[in-house]
Formats: C-alpha cells, sequence, structure tokens
C-alpha cells in the first residue's frame, strides 16, 4: 500500500467482506481465506469487517489493510469491540451507532464515549451513516453533529454513506444538491460508502448484466464525482481517503437475485471509481 509521499492525498480502495457474502453461492459462501485472496488479486488496498486474530493473520498475510467496524447500542461494550479491532490490526474504525429510536441526547452521549474510548486507544473513528442507527436520517445526522460539537467544541467525523440519506428523501439526479449540504463534515471524513444509489433503491446495479454500466449508474457518476471534489476542495494534503465500493449481497435485501452478483460489480465499482479519482485535479494518482 505504501504510495511516495508528494503531499497529496490518496484514495485507499477498501473491500467490504459482506459483499463476498454470497461468493460464490449463499449456502456454500468462500471460506474467510479464499474471501481475503479475493479482495487481493482485485487489486484493492484493504478489508472492512468486525476483525478478529485470523482477519489480521489473513491481512498480513496477504499484504491488505484492515478498517474496523463494530454496530452496538451499548456503551459498555464500545471499548471491548474497539480492542477487538486494533488487536487485529485495525487503526481507521467505522461505528454504527445505536438504534433506530435512539434519542438525540443518548446519541451524542454514545459518540462522546466511542470517540473518547477510539481516541485514547491511537484509532481513527468514524460514525457511519446507515439506517437503523442513531444517523438513520439526515436530521439525525446534523442534530448528533451540533449536539457533540456543542459539548466539546470539536466537529464529529463521519462515514457517509449518502444511500440512505437518498432513500429517505426520495431524491431523484441530480443528487448533489440536498445531499452534500455540509462540506465542512464531508471534508473531515476520511471513509465513504460509495454505494450507487437512486432516491427508490439504496442499492442499483453497477452493471446491466452483460458486463455494461448499467444506466443506474451513469445516473449516480456525477454525485460521486461532485463528492469527490467537495472533499478535496478542503485542506486534504498528505491525507488517505478509504473508499469502500460496497454492494450488498442479495441474502441481505440489498441485491436482486436477478441482478449481477454483488461481488462482481464491487469488483468493477473499484476500477470505475479509481479512474474517477484519478481524473481530479491535486490527487496521488
Amino acid at each position: 500500500m505504501a504510495q511516495p509521499n508528494t503531499g497529496k492525498p490518496c484514495i485507499r480502495h477498501i473491500a467490504n467482506l459482506w459483499s463476498l457474502r454470497d461468493t460464490p453461492t449463499a449456502k456454500k459462501p468462500w471460506p474467510l481465506e479464499k474471501k481475503i485472496e479475493a479482495v487481493k488479486e482485485a487489486g484493492f488496498d484493504g478489508f472492512t469487517d468486525l476483525a478478529t486474530p485470523k482477519h489480521g493473520k489473513l491481512a498480513e498475510k496477504y499484504g491488505l489493510s484492515i478498517v474496523g467496524y463494530f454496530a452496538s447500542a451499548k456503551p459498555d461494550e464500545f471499548r471491548t469491540l474497539l480492542q477487538q479491532n486494533k488487536d487485529a490490526g485495525a487503526k481507521v474504525i467505522n461505528i454504527q451507532l445505536g438504534d433506530h429510536d435512539t434519542t438525540s441526547s443518548d446519541a451524542v452521549r454514545m459518540a462522546l464515549r466511542a470517540m473518547l474510548e477510539a481516541e485514547a486507544m491511537g484509532l481513527q473513528p468514524s460514525i457511519e451513516i446507515h439506517r437503523d442507527t442513531c444517523t438513520e436520517t439526515p436530521e439525525k445526522v446534523y442534530l448528533l453533529a451540533e449536539g457533540y460539537q456543542r459539548v466539546t467544541a470539536k466537529p464529529l467525523r463521519f462515514t457517509w454513506d449518502f444511500s440512505h440519506i437518498a432513500v429517505v428523501k426520495h431524491l431523484a439526479p441530480p443528487f448533489w444538491e440536498r445531499l452534500l449540504v455540509r462540506p465542512d463534515l464531508i471534508q473531515l471524513a476520511n471513509q465513504f460508502h460509495f454505494r450507487p444509489f437512486n432516491g427508490q433503491h439504496c442499492q442499483v446495479p453497477v452493471t446491466d448484466g452483460r458486463g455494461r454500466v448499467s444506466p443506474e449508474l451513469e445516473d449516480w457518476l456525477p454525485f460521486a464525482k461532485k463528492c469527490l471534489q467537495v472533499w478535496l476542495q478542503g485542506n486534504q494534503a498528505g491525507r488517505e481517503i478509504f473508499v469502500v465500493p460496497e454492494m450488498g449481497p442479495a441474502s441481505s435485501g440489498y441485491n436482486l437475485h436477478q441482478l449481477p452478483d454483488s461481488w462482481t460489480d464491487a469488483v468493477k465499482l473499484r476500477g470505475i471509481l479509481d479512474k474517477l479519482w484519478k481524473s481530479l485535479p491535486g490527487t496521488a494518482k
């Protein structure tokens, strides 16, 4: 993963092992090592999952980084879950926080606890914007951001997955006018889950089943470009941006059985996003 230090921000392509859950079939998925080997062969820099010692050993074997993850609404679990990810070799951590009915005040308290615990361990935590968590709507996201900053005088770092907000807001392209409304929070972030979406579907196919890019992806790509441009407008010299070309499997309800499989589309999307990144001025190529 090492790249020359040009002072320019660089992209890290991270595979979500969730995209491989049904590979090659839901009944007989690959074992963990086969999945991580496939991640390496597809050109990713790392993978994300709730990391275990086995993940750590395989990441080292294949020369990949780990972006840690956990989901919890129980603050007393945070330290243990963070330590588990750290022990496996993760430094950057993605957190799905709380539940759909977590109050705004409780969400602030949870975020304070999670960020304090993580930063004390030398980790880089981010709160993911995701349905069925305390960030399931943009209104909840911005209330959480305001409450956290009011207490700490510091902004809260998020993992941005705009697909959830787009569905909540019933958006048609162009998407960015109502999604990229907080450039300050976008520029602070170092994690983005770039699953293609539209206002009706939290996930649309990357390809049309015959290897060609789908019309729905064509509608979404200008948003991805605009989002990266907004991020680059911040002071990003020397920073890493961790981009997850995330495609959920059919068994999760994100994909449909008649559409291309989630892993094949995720690999295709990785190449598309890499090309998009390299087309932007001021980025490490």
